[in-house]
């Protein structure tokens, strides 16, 4: 079996071209059929999964065969996205090379170690956004912002004054502008409140 290999170069913005990246891998002295470079315009904030340049490079690789990128944040949206994708392309076989690191094959031994730090970065991200999150919410709170969805008790009070003049459900939904289904709900709150 004849190894191939493929190259993905990837932009954000129409406005970008991904001729800087083909040149660069050439210069690398990576040879590349023309056919074999994926190109592909767009955003960075979306995972590789869901690329569809990406998902054709897959279905057109084999394994045995060999992708090569400039940098590693080609494959994907964060260090997370990029160790699945990793993982990915090792468990079909495929080699992938990214040019930041030159020499390793980022499926090979040296690879596993580089994607052991990587992994263990993709933690700490994990845990970074998890206490940013938790810092958030407790500034919120201290700063007196309730959390939830909002009470709407000015809306039971609004259907409760209208259904005591003796309107329908569906005429307060209508002088309301909710649905018939809102006004329902509100209704039997104020049941389950007398």
């Amino acid at each position: 079996m004849t190894s191939r290999t493929f190259a993905y170069c990837r932009v954000s913005t129409a406005e970008q071209t991904t001729e800087n990246q083909i040149l660069a891998i050439k210069t690398a002295g990576v040879t590349v059929k023309p056919a074999r470079i994926i190109s592909e315009t767009i955003s960075g904030a979306v995972s590789a999964s869901e690329r569809p340049g990406f998902q054709k490079l897959l279905e057109r690789m084999e394994e045995g065969d060999t992708l090569v990128v400039l940098k590693m944040d080609r494959l994907g949206r964060d260090s997370i996205d990029i160790q699945q994708t990793i993982e990915r392309l090792a468990a079909a076989g495929i080699s992938v090379n990214s040019l930041d690191l030159p020499g390793v094959d980022l499926t090979s031994t040296a690879g596993a170690l580089t994607m052991k730090v990587l992994a263990a970065v993709a933690d700490m991200e994990r845990s970074r956004i998890k206490e940013r999150t938790m810092e958030g919410l407790a500034r919120a709170v201290a700063a007196g912002v309730k959390l939830g969805r909002p009470v709407a008790d000015d809306v039971t009070g609004a259907v409760r004054e209208l259904r005591g003049r003796g309107h329908s459900q569906s005429e307060v939904a209508t002088m309301l502008g909710l649905s018939v289904r809102t006004v329902k709900r509100h209704c039997a709150k104020l049941e389950g409140n007398a």
